[in-house]
Order: C-alpha cells, then sequence, then structure tokens
C-alpha cells in the first residue's frame, strides 16, 4: 500500500480528519483522538503507528519490523516500519480496527455526532 491510498483510507473512515503535529508528522483523529500516525521525514515515511489490541500486539510484534511503538506502546500501539509490513487488506483492517478502538472510548453523544456510533 502507497502513503497516499493509507491517507484516502483513513480519511474516508467516520469522523476522520488529519493534523501535522511534532513537526512533519500525519496524525488521523477521530474526535479530537489519534488512531494512526505517519511518522515523515520530509516526503518519506520513517513508519506507522496504529493502535492494536492486546492479542494483536503479540501477533504482528513477532514479525519482522513491527515493534512496540515508542511513547505509545503501553497504550497498546505498534510500530510498523515500512506500509509492506503486512498484505494492503491486512493493513487495512488493522487501520480500521485502529479506528474502532478509539471510537469505543468516545462519549456516546460525539460517536453520534461524528457518524461513527
Amino acid at each position: 500500500m502507497r502513503l497516499a491510498a493509507l491517507r484516502r483510507f483513513c480519511l474516508a473512515l467516520p469522523g476522520a480528519s488529519e493534523t501535522v503535529q511534532w513537526g512533519e508528522d500525519r496524525v488521523y483523529k477521530v474526535g479530537g483522538k489519534m488512531f494512526a500516525v505517519c511518522g515523515m521525514d520530509g516526503r518519506r515515511l520513517r513508519g506507522l503507528s496504529i493502535k492494536v489490541s492486546d492479542d494483536s500486539a503479540m501477533i504482528l510484534t513477532r514479525l519482522p519490523g513491527i515493534v512496540p511503538a515508542p511513547y505509545l506502546a503501553r497504550a497498546g500501539w505498534v510500530k510498523l516500519d515500512r506500509l509492506d509490513r503486512l498484505p494492503p487488506d491486512q493493513l487495512r483492517g488493522y487501520v480500521r480496527r485502529s479506528h474502532a478502538l478509539v471510537v469505543a472510548g468516545l462519549p456516546r453523544k460525539l460517536r453520534v455526532a461524528l457518524g461513527a456510533a
């Protein structure tokens, strides 16, 4: 999957928005909470961090190029050093699940307002 396709996918999720933080990093949020972070070095991707379940974290971090996300690991995040570490359909599934995990933690009224209830 290419970065542009990932961006389109993230922004197509209900209530999703994109901001640039910490220099050049692209941060995808729902309800003001992060669900995906593309670490950028200019136009080059340094890695993708997403929120995952505990079981998924155990499975994914056994794969090459996937590690607990710096600063976010205790909150259940992993970092992929390249987008091709997972097949595109699996990557989309994990990003979709990251979005759903974050949405589940939002107040019901906000979930409804975002169309993500």
